[in-house]
C-alpha cells in the first residue's frame, strides 16, 4: 500500500448548464423592459417585427457558434375544418420556415365549404395544402374494444364490473363516445 500526498492549491470544477427556452419566451424577454421577469407578468402583448428579426439573427449566429439548438416543436390543431382561408394561406406560409414545427391536423369531416370562400374541399381545406399531408384515416372502435378499455379503466380505479354491465357499456360507447362511457365509471365508485 502506498500513501499519495494530498494535492495543494485551487480545485477547479466545470460545470455546463442546458436550459431549455421556446423562441416566443427570448422575443417575450427582449421585447419587454422586465426582461426575464416579463415572463411571470402573462401579459406578453404584441412583439415588434424589429425585436423578432433581431432575435432570429441572434439565433442564427448561436445556431452557427455550436451555442444553441433549434428543437421543432409539435403544433396540434382539432376541428381544422373551421379555420378560414386566411388561416390555412399563413399555416401553408409558415409550413415553408425552415424552423416549422411538425403540424397535426384533426377533423372528423368529409366534403365541405372552406370557411370564408365558396370553395368545396375535402376536409374543409384547400387542395394545396392538403396535397402536402399525410392523411391517417381513424376508424371508430368497435364495441369489444370499448369493452376491453372500461375493463382496463375498472381494474386500474379498482371497481367491480359485472360482465353485463360491461357489453351494455360497450355498446352505449359505440353509439357516443369512449370518453363519455369513462365518465360513466365514476359514479358507479
Amino acid at each position: 500500500t502506498r500513501f499519495v500526498q494530498c494535492p495543494e492549491g485551487e480545485l477547479q470544477k466545470r460545470k455546463e448548464v442546458v436550459h431549455t427556452v421556446n423562441l416566443h419566451e427570448i422575443d417575450v424577454i427582449n421585447s419587454r423592459q422586465q426582461g426575464f421577469l416579463a415572463l411571470f407578468a402573462g401579459d406578453t402583448g404584441e412583439i415588434k417585427g424589429e425585436v423578432r428579426e433581431q432575435i432570429d439573427a441572434k439565433v442564427a449566429e448561436w445556431r452557427e457558434e455550436g451555442k444553441a439548438d433549434i428543437v421543432p416543436g409539435v403544433l396540434f390543431i382539432d376541428e381544422v375544418h373551421m379555420l378560414d382561408i386566411e388561416c390555412f394561406t399563413y399555416l401553408n406560409r409558415a409550413l415553408e420556415s425552415t424552423l416549422s414545427p411538425i403540424v397535426i391536423f384533426a377533423t372528423n369531416r368529409g366534403i365541405c365549404t372552406i370557411r370564408g370562400t365558396d370553395i368545396v374541399s375535402p376536409h374543409g381545406m384547400p387542395v394545396d395544402l392538403l396535397d402536402r399531408l399525410v392523411i391517417i384515416r381513424t376508424m371508430p372502435y368497435s364495441v369489444d374494444e370499448i369493452v376491453q378499455v372500461v375493463n382496463i379503466r375498472a381494474q386500474t380505479e379498482s371497481l367491480s364490473v359485472d360482465e353485463e354491465a360491461l357489453v351494455l357499456l360497450g355498446e352505449i360507447g359505440s353509439n357516443t363516445s369512449l370518453r363519455y362511457v369513462v365518465q360513466l365509471l365514476t359514479p358507479s365508485s
